[in-house]
């Protein structure tokens, strides 16, 4: 981690992503994790969250349509963080499947 890095620097460019639709999700990381879901959510079609526990992180993407999870570098340690990640990847949106199928969203 360096010091001089600024989370904006990452997570907008990240947002983008997304919103152009090059990516259908991210993982965005500052200290606490709160500046990072405040940046990402400036972006239309970003529905990032500050995720600290496995259910959050399923049902986040499951019933909300997450498409980032924020996630504090100096607040959860590594395997969590790993876990988190892993369970946010995992989770598939109802409301993706539902369009997929042909339901309005």
């Amino acid at each position: 981690m360096d010091p001089d890095d600024d989370y904006p620097d990452f997570v907008l460019p990240l947002a983008a992503a997304i919103a152009r639709e090059e990516i259908d999700r991210g993982v965005a990381i500052c200290g606490s994790g709160v500046g990072a879901c405040v940046a990402a959510n400036k972006v239309a079609g970003v529905r990032a969250c500050l995720i600290h526990e496995t259910f959050s992180a399923q049902q986040g993407v499951e019933d909300d349509d997450l498409n980032v999870i924020c996630l504090g570098g100096l607040v959860v340690g590594p395997a969590a963080a790993w876990e988190l990640v892993r369970t946010f990847l995992a989770a598939r949106s109802a409301a993706r499947r539902a369009s997929v199928a042909g339901w309005p969203r």
